[in-house]
């Protein structure tokens, strides 16, 4: 069973930036890609970004590109999701998941989450 533990959540201001991690002590397969979701307060929750392990393309939604970035060490096993100019809607929980199947929509396994608030 493959752990995801994220970290770096917190409190900023709008406008603000935060680095969230995403790591693992399991072996990523350069198939794999790992990816970033969250989910607003009664919101459903949706897609941020996602990054190939071996290629390193990334996938942005809409609504996070030119603001988000994401990428990863591959020899720390991490992905991280850059986070800048911070808007109140950015707030939620944000998730990391890995997708071990590329054929495959499911992804595999997720994080426990961590919180991210932007306050106005």
């Amino acid at each position: 069973q493959v752990q995801l533990v994220e970290s770096g959540g917190g409190l900023v201001q709008a406008g603000g930036s935060l680095r969230l991690s995403c790591t693992t002590s399991d072996y990523i397969a350069s198939n794999y890609e790992m990816g970033w979701f969250r989910q607003a307060p009664g919101k459903a929750q949706e897609f941020v970004a996602s990054i190939r392990w071996g290629s390193g393309i990334t996938d942005y939604a809409s609504s996070v590109k030119d603001r988000f970035t994401i990428s990863r060490d591959n020899a720390k096993n991490t992905a991280y999701l850059q986070t800048d100019s911070l808007k109140t809607y950015d707030t939620g929980v944000y998730t990391c998941a890995l997708k071990t199947k590329p054929w495959s929509n499911q992804w595999s396994y997720w994080g426990q989450g961590t919180q991210v608030t932007v306050s106005s």
